[in-house]
């Protein structure tokens, strides 16, 4: 955080995620930057808290940003913090459909397909599924929201259903997390707010 920044402040107004644990004050990226390359579980669970105070700062577009980040930790499903915090497809869709009118969030569906379709290593093949996760979820909240058909015809990208992402997701993914997505999805509701703003 530069000098010159005001110090980041939760809003009062706004209520927590309950998919995300709530941090004891207001974080800013000296929350994950301090691990470096490390992507273990502390890694992942200090994202998960900056991602819920970027939502009570009145962030949501980069409180997804860290539910990304917070997907492509080197996890086994074995480790106690994810009896307490599970991966967080509950948590993205919260936060789309939860995000106030006059919050930015751009078009989560158009981010999610460039994320799965341009990922990189490394554990490339899991973060790639866990992006069209993410990217079904958003499809199904904002269906009026446009895809980005010029990459699709371009590059010749295949949008996957939900049989194929369920699959991968059951064969790459820690125990369990097919069904946790699969409770995200049937918890998703689609919200018609216009069209987005970028």
């Amino acid at each position: 955080m530069s000098s010159h920044s005001p110090p980041p402040r939760h809003l009062e107004h706004l209520v927590p995620c309950p998919w995300l644990p709530i941090p004891a004050e207001p974080l800013d990226s000296r929350a994950t930057r301090r691990f470096g390359p490390d992507r273990g579980p502390g890694f992942y669970l200090a994202v998960l808290n900056y991602g819920q105070s970027l939502w009570l700062q009145g962030y949501p577009a980069r409180a997804l940003l860290l539910v990304n980040r917070s997907l492509g930790a080197d996890l086994d499903g074995s480790e106690p913090v994810l009896k307490e915090w599970h991966l967080p497809y509950m948590a993205a869709a919260w936060i789309m459909q939860h995000r106030a009118e006059d919050q930015f969030i751009g078009n989560p569906r158009r981010h999610y397909q460039h994320l799965a379709s341009r990922m990189v290593a490394p554990r490339k093949a899991l973060r790639t599924w866990r992006a069209w996760a993410c990217w079904f979820i958003a499809c199904r909240i904002f269906p009026d929201y446009p895809s980005d058909e010029e990459q699709i015809a371009e590059e010749g990208v295949v949008e996957p259903g939900f049989d194929e992402i369920f699959e991968h997701l059951d064969a790459l993914g820690i125990p369990g997390e097919a069904t946790l997505w699969q409770a995200a999805v049937g918890q998703s509701q689609p919200t018609h707010r216009g069209m987005p703003r970028y």
